[in-house]
């Protein structure tokens, strides 16, 4: 854990500065800048060049993760892995681009009238898709060396930052939409080449594949990983992305561009399990080759304890602030007030099971994820398109939601049955009934005239009253030992 322990507290960090700067971006500035189809445009782009990215993966993150402790050998350079993972990935990108040309016209024409803006931008997708594929594999090989704190801070950081300036400039009428997309795509191919500058300067761009290390069992292991990776890689990204898709088809990018904006406030709680979970999985890993089932079930119990205090005193903040994110943001986007709320509920549920996909795709049970994440992807698009023509935007959340429960039930189950793992326990309970507490006294709180002082004063006394508790209860124990070091800290000063 002590790994995940200075990784997750560094990453988070870095995470929570780009959540500052996202904030910035996605709910201040989109808004009073962009029109809902512009922002829609925005996000629509990124969709679908991660998509593709993915899919040009061809299951090697997945390959990266669970075989890498096979390879691991500093010395031997790691037998030229990385080599190996770019050699699949061009591979993947040449069918993931054939397969989105050829898909051009069935886009093309069911984007015409409510997302004709798409269609002027549609080949601006192709080197987010092959930059985004590189980021994918760079990203993963520092991870696999313990390192992943790099790509968060180039990610988070530093393209959000120079999304940021961008937008500025647009503001500032320096330039117009036309470049404003063009220098968006540049910042978000930033990171890529950033991390590809870092392989060369730590001398780790080691490109020459071993071939005569891999024999023909430890082969087949890896085309079977990588069969299963595919599914389970694709079909991950498919349902983060697939309601922007269908709502983008369905409703228009207007719709997609306020669905952004507030999903954008939901998904605020998941920032510390991506960080968690991208480290986390080596270790994981690593347990499984010693078959450490110990070491697995303490991460699996301390993960899901201190992520649910994080994420619920977030979603309660969110919430407890609602009328306030509607204040900063343009009336326009009101339709996505219960967006917020569905979708706070729905990442809930993930940050509850902790870093469970984790813990099963790398066991020799790795292909159940895939079937789980296929059937995943399935349910999410059955429920948005039962959802959507009824409900609009909010119909796509509430999919999500019913989606992620039945996932994470179907997780929970597995591993219990499987391996007898369960991270839950009597603190989780307590946990949610400080949380529901908090947030019912907060409610009494009078409202202030001022927003930006009615934020700071309710979220201050959702703060103390989750906050108090939780620490006197010892409800996470890594938190309480971060606490402590944080008050040793201020009295030694």
């Amino acid at each position: 854990m002590g790994i995940i322990k200075k990784q997750s507290i560094t990453g988070t960090i870095f995470s929570y500065v780009g959540v500052i700067l996202g904030f910035i971006i996605t709910a201040i500035l989109y808004p009073r800048i962009l029109s809902t189809e512009e922002v829609g445009l925005l996000r629509v782009i990124v969709s679908y060049a991660t998509l593709f990215a993915q899919f040009a993966g061809l299951g090697f993150t997945a390959v990266s993760v669970k075989m890498f402790p096979h390879f691991r050998d500093p010395d031997k350079k790691h037998h030229g892995f990385l080599g190996l993972s770019l050699l699949v990935s061009l591979v993947g990108l040449i069918i993931a681009l054939a397969v989105y040309l050829a898909l051009k016209p069935a886009i093309v024409d069911q984007s015409q009238g409510k997302s004709a803006l798409f269609n002027e931008y549609f080949y601006y997708v192709i080197p987010l898709i092959v930059f985004t594929l590189l980021f994918n594999a760079f990203d993963t090989y520092f991870r696999i060396l313990y390192n992943a704190v790099k790509g968060i801070f180039y990610k988070e950081v530093i393209q959000r930052a120079i999304i940021l300036l961008v937008i500025l400039l647009y503001y500032f009428q320096l330039i117009d939409f036309h470049w404003l997309v063009i220098l968006y795509v540049l910042a978000m191919i930033t990171p890529s080449i950033l991390l590809f500058i870092s392989l060369i300067r730590t001398k780790q761009m080691h490109i020459k594949p071993d071939f005569n290390f891999i024999n023909k069992g430890l082969r087949n292991e890896m085309i079977s990983v990588g069969i299963f990776g595919v599914l389970a890689s694709f079909s991950g990204v498919l349902v983060m992305n697939i309601d922007i898709l269908m709502i983008n088809e369905m409703l228009g990018l207007s719709a997609a561009g306020i669905y952004t904006i507030t999903f954008f406030f939901g998904t605020l709680i998941l920032v510390p399990l991506r960080t968690m979970g991208k480290i986390g999985s080596v270790v994981i890993a690593d347990a499984w080759k010693a078959n450490d089932l110990q070491t697995i079930s303490k991460i699996y119990r301390k993960s899901s304890i201190s992520l649910s205090v994080v994420g619920l005193l977030l979603f309660i903040g969110i919430w407890g602030n609602i009328d306030n994110v509607f204040y900063m943001i343009k009336p326009d986007y009101l339709p996505g007030k219960m967006v917020i709320f569905f979708i706070g509920i729905a990442n809930l549920f993930d940050i509850a099971l902790g870093v469970s996909p984790h813990i099963i795709v790398n066991s020799k049970y790795y292909k159940y994820l895939s079937y789980f994440l296929f059937g995943f992807a399935i349910l999410i698009v059955v429920t948005n398109l039962l959802l959507i023509p009824v409900y609009g935007i909010v119909g796509a959340a509430i999919a999500s939601m019913i989606s992620k429960f039945i996932f994470n039930l179907v997780k929970y189950l597995f591993l219990y049955y499987k391996f007898r793992l369960q991270p839950f326990t009597f603190k989780f309970v307590l946990l949610v009934m400080i949380a529901l507490g908090s947030y019912w006294i907060s409610t009494f709180l009078p409202a202030f005239s001022n927003y930006i002082l009615d934020i700071i004063v309710r979220s201050g006394l959702i703060f103390i009253l989750f906050m108090v508790p939780v620490y006197y209860l010892s409800i996470s124990d890594d938190i309480n030992e971060r606490i402590d070091n944080i008050f040793s800290k201020i009295k030694s000063r």
